[in-house]
């Protein structure tokens, strides 16, 4: 643990409400995100914030700080929304996230102009995309590629192993590039038409 992380427990063991107050700030929007994109749901994920919130404030004189403290956070967030999800009607998760997806049309990323996936329009497609992803890519996708965590820091907080957030990674990008893909070749079939 570094000197930071570990000057931040000793405050958080001493029930400093900076340290709780800044860490708040720092990881409730993260937190949140993470959820929504779980639960698609505002109000449960605005739950999942405060309840991990009020587990690091329940069990923080427990914690060991084997793992970092953030990773911890989602840990707890991760397992509130999954529960949740779980207690849904007709809730059917799989841990498997099915066979290796291959694009069925390719398109050339590298060349795409900025400001089209800055539109709008791309940016619900970019949501829509993620949001067909099953929970366990969705989390890992979130984690890695938005949040920018660690592969470590993700399995962490996932409890997954670090290959099993490789695989998960690689699927969910090549879900998304397919779904995306699809979305820009349409895109770029209706600007040559008009």
């Amino acid at each position: 643990m570094d000197s930071t992380q570990a000057h931040l427990l000793t405050q958080l063991k001493q029930r400093d409400p900076n340290a709780l107050a800044a860490l708040f700030d720092q990881y409730a929007n993260p937190v949140h995100r993470l959820a929504l994109r779980l639960l698609h749901d505002s109000a449960q994920a605005d739950d999942v914030v405060q309840n991990t919130f009020l587990a690091l404030i329940e069990h923080i004189d427990h914690f060991e700080g084997r793992a970092r403290i953030h990773t911890w956070l989602y840990r707890v967030a991760y397992n509130d929304a999954m529960m949740r999800l779980r207690s849904r009607p007709g809730a059917a998760l799989e841990d498997d996230d099915g066979p290796e997806m291959l694009p069925a049309a390719l398109i050339d990323w590298k060349g795409r102009p900025e400001d089209v996936l800055a539109q709008t329009e791309a940016v619900s497609e970019m949501d829509r995309a993620i949001a067909a992803l099953s929970p366990r890519l969705r989390a890992v996708f979130t984690l890695r590629d938005v949040d920018e965590l660690s592969t470590h820091e993700t399995a962490e907080a996932l409890g997954l192993s670090e290959s099993a957030v490789k695989v998960s990674l690689h699927r969910a990008r090549l879900a998304l590039r397919e779904q995306l893909s699809a979305y820009f070749i349409e895109r770029r079939g209706n600007h040559q038409e008009a």
